[in-house]
């Protein structure tokens, strides 16, 4: 007797969502939000099912019960894509696959596909194929027909030989490996353009938040960049940097980063290690919320959390509530305000990147979470030190510059956070620039 194994369907634009959840416990934002998900990758959602889970089904996840109603919708609506709305093991996932002869993507699997539409850079394609190959790993066996089919019966092919399983396992880890030291090289390059920032002492600022706050508008809005910006989940991935000038605070690199999500699936953050060291190491996190949004404390918190598995829990933050805008009634849009939390630690600034409100007030708090202390006073620089002179311009501390006899005046108007690295200049330039700075005001 032949079996007949299910294929599964290349087509997958119809979704059927199910959205599982505790009893008594709320799920309206849950499944809001896995909406826009499923919109923001593509697929029009034509039903949505409800399952009150209270112990896991090690079947379907879902009761047997349910299942039956999940196929009953699925032939009812003709849909040909079911979407979980959480995590499900890959014995859960090919099980529902055959029992309603269709394709089944849980909460992972979507997100990662989310980001392998949106990767547009080298790295960021490396790694999201990364984590969806990790993920792919013990899904292996439920894309195939032919899995366990094994030569014999003829001269020289008989024996078990090698399972279709088991190449498609060793090509799957070649290429793993392959990736690792891909992603590597890149980070290698990425800690050396860091390297370089530190000596030349620029400050970065880092904009975190949760996806679809407006992160990238705000970051256009701030430099003038043109970073593709939707409303939608993840609308973009790869980080951007971009020189501020102009500021109280001296120069800084400001970068724009992915998005967070409740959730956000284990392999992704880890294949985005290097991305997101850009928040890790970064001198102060703008974090961007949408004040629109009634889920915003929540949203908060989940940032948090995962700013905490990032290692990045100690970093200055300035909370930016942005969409003002979305705020308007009937008496117009509120005015665009900046205010301290936590006895004056955390400042918080209302703006709305969208009509360029509050911008304003944002450089003022940038500026003074930057500037610490200042260093203002006139220097006497003689004719050899213009190497010095050089880099003093380049790195935006000089304010005015007068010339002298012997060489030049020049008056350092900077934070002392900026200064300070330069002292560790190579022949003697950081020495004579740091007992300089000791003394009375030379000019």
């Amino acid at each position: 007797m032949v079996q007949t194994l299910f294929e599964r369907s290349r087509k997958g634009e119809c979704a059927l969502l199910v959205q599982p959840h505790r009893s008594g416990a709320g799920d309206a934002d849950a499944l809001a939000e896995f909406r826009e998900l499923a919109r923001s990758a593509g697929a029009s959602v034509v039903d949505t099912l409800s399952a009150r889970i209270e112990r896991p089904n090690p079947k379907f996840f879902i009761g047997s019960g349910k299942a039956e109603e999940l196929k009953a919708r699925k032939l009812a609506t003709g849909a040909d894509l079911i979407l979980v709305n959480h995590a499900l093991s890959p014995v859960q996932e090919r099980n529902l696959e055959k029992f309603c002869e269709c394709r089944v993507v849980d909460r992972t699997g979507l997100i990662l596909d989310i980001f392998a539409q949106r990767a547009r850079s080298h790295e960021g394609k490396l790694q999201v194929e990364l984590a969806q190959l990790k993920h792919m790993s013990t899904r292996l066996v439920r894309g195939w027909t032919h899995l366990e089919r094994q030569r014999g019966g003829a001269i020289g092919l008989r024996g078990p030989g090698e399972t279709q399983l088991e190449l498609d396992r060793r090509l799957l880890a070649a290429r793993v490996k392959q990736l690792d030291a891909r992603l590597e090289k890149v980070q290698t390059q990425r800690s050396t353009a860091r390297r370089a920032r530190e000596r030349n002492a620029l400050p970065l600022v880092s904009l975190v938040g949760y996806t679809n706050a407006g992160k990238s508008t705000l970051f256009n809005a701030l430099t003038g960049a043109g970073v593709y910006a939707a409303d939608q989940l993840f609308a973009t991935l790869d980080p951007t940097l971009r020189r501020i000038d102009g500021l109280n605070c001296g120069p800084f690199v400001l970068a724009d980063t992915v998005g967070f999500i409740r959730d956000l699936p284990h392999d992704l953050v880890a294949a985005f290690k290097s991305t997101l060291a850009e928040t890790r190491d970064a001198d102060l996190l703008l974090h961007v919320v949408d004040c629109a949004d009634p889920e915003r404390d929540r949203r908060i918190a989940e940032v948090e959390r995962v700013l905490a598995e990032i290692g990045a829990q100690d970093v200055p933050q300035i909370l930016v509530f942005n969409k003002l805008d979305k705020l308007a009634n009937g008496e117009g849009m509120p005015a665009p305000r900046a205010e301290m939390l936590d006895g004056g630690k955390t400042p918080r600034v209302w703006v709305s990147a969208t009509h360029a409100l509050g911008l304003d007030l944002l450089r003022d708090s940038i500026a003074r979470a930057l500037q610490g202390e200042r260093v203002q006073r006139w220097l006497r620089l003689p004719m050899q030190a213009g190497r010095l002179r050089a880099r003093l311009f380049a790195q935006g501390l000089v304010a005015d510059e007068r010339h002298a006899e012997d060489g030049w005046e020049v008056r350092i108007d900077a934070p002392r956070a900026l200064i300070e690295p330069l002292f560790g200049l190579a022949d003697g330039d950081g020495e004579w620039l740091r007992d300089n700075l000791r003394q009375p005001n030379a000019v």
